[in-house]
């Protein structure tokens, strides 16, 4: 197996060296960049499996960083760890908000980070045989909105198409399979697998925040995807199927 691939993104020369010198102990290849725009350079030349990218960058955060990398299409789907010394759970959020995977607070352990990678790595690769999955389900439709199951679409009421990570399409996939009824973060697990093994149980509330911001008039107060306090969420909407 070709050596996984890392590009590091960090101004400190000190931690930047010992991270590197690490994970090249465990078989990583490693490229290292002081800058965003370093970043983009390495990044233009080949993709990596994985970008470490810290929080605080002389030239733009780390967090914008992140951030332009997922709204990018050829970059969307690459797996982000963040960097940071904020310890605050709203930045953590923010920082997940932001596109980020996962995130590593300062100070912190080599082999808990080397830990983090691999996890990432793997959850972004892998390829485990998903539940069997209805072949004959072409789309669900609710309030106006459509998603094309098998083109991986969303269609807005007015007819613009909705740009949507797989993440993204699977959580609504597990949601509309169920609607009005429920569901547990492991029940959204598990449907999820239906289409994608990129939601995890860290990620589920980032998730539903990002849907939210796409398909509702009002994220604040949703009409779709509610939330059922200390259970889950469920969709509270009708939703037709279209075979």
């Amino acid at each position: 197996m070709p050596a996984k691939q890392v590009l590091i993104v960090e101004d400190e020369r000190p931690i930047r060296e010992m991270i590197a010198f690490g994970l090249k102990r465990h078989g990583f290849e490693v490229r290292e960049a002081e800058d965003c725009r370093a970043a983009r350079a390495s990044l233009a030349d080949r993709r990596p499996d994985l970008v470490l990218i810290d929080w605080m960058l002389p030239d733009m955060s780390g967090l914008e960083l992140a951030r332009s990398l997922k709204r990018d299409r050829e970059t969307r789907e690459l797996p982000i760890i963040m960097l940071t010394a904020r310890a605050e759970e709203g930045d953590k959020v923010a920082g997940l908000e932001g596109g980020a995977d996962d995130y590593v607070t300062k100070p912190f352990s080599p082999r808990e980070l080397l830990a983090r990678i691999r996890a990432v790595i793997r959850r972004s690769q892998m390829e485990a045989t998903p539940p069997a999955r209805d072949e004959t389900l072409r789309a669900y439709r609710f309030g106006g909105w459509e998603l094309n199951v098998r083109l991986h679409r969303l269609k807005a009421p007015d007819g613009r198409e909705i740009d949507i990570s797989r993440g993204e399409f699977s959580l609504l996939c597990a949601l509309l399979s169920a609607p009005q009824r429920i569901l547990t973060r492991d029940q959204l697990l598990e449907l999820s697998r239906l289409h994608s093994t990129e939601v995890y149980d860290r990620s589920i509330d980032v998730q539903i925040l990002r849907l939210r911001r796409k398909i509702e008039p009002n994220p604040t107060e949703p009409l779709f995807i509610k939330t059922e306090r200390g259970t889950g969420y469920y969709f509270d909407s009708p939703v037709k199927v279209v075979r």
